[in-house]
C-alpha cells in the first residue's frame, strides 16, 4: 500500500508474502479520504513479528467443502443450487420465485 513505512504490512500484503499477523496488535494505520464517509483505514503489521500461515490441513479443506455444500443446498427442495443460496431470499431463486417458472415452461 502506498504510504506504509518499510517493515510493515497490511493483512493482504503479508497473506501475498504467506505471512500472517501471529497475534501481534496492530503497529499503525494509514487512512486514506473516501467520499461521503468516513476515512478507509488500513491496518498495518510489523514484518519482522508476522508468522507463516498455516498449511491447509486435510481435516481443515474437508470442513471447508461440507460448509460451502452447505451454503449451496437450498433447504426448501434439498437440491445443489450451484451458487451460494442468498441470505437475502433464504431459498435457491426457482423456490423464491415458483410463479416465474411456470411462466417460462
Amino acid at each position: 500500500m502506498a504510504g506504509a513505512p518499510d517493515g510493515y504490512a497490511t493483512r493482504r500484503q503479508l497473506r501475498a508474502r504467506g505471512l500472517r499477523p501471529g497475534g501481534q496488535p496492530v503497529a499503525g494505520q494509514v487512512l486514506r479520504p473516501r467520499y461521503r464517509r468516513g476515512p478507509l483505514v488500513a491496518y498495518l503489521y510489523r514484518l519482522d513479528c508476522a508468522k507463516p500461515v498455516r498449511p491447509m490441513t486435510p481435516a481443515k479443506r474437508a470442513a471447508l467443502d461440507k460448509a460451502n455444500t452447505a451454503r449451496r443446498t437450498c433447504p426448501q427442495c434439498r437440491r445443489d443450487a450451484g451458487y451460494v443460496i442468498p441470505t437475502s431470499l433464504g431459498v435457491c431463486v426457482p423456490c423464491a420465485y415458483p410463479d416465474d417458472e411456470q411462466r417460462a415452461a
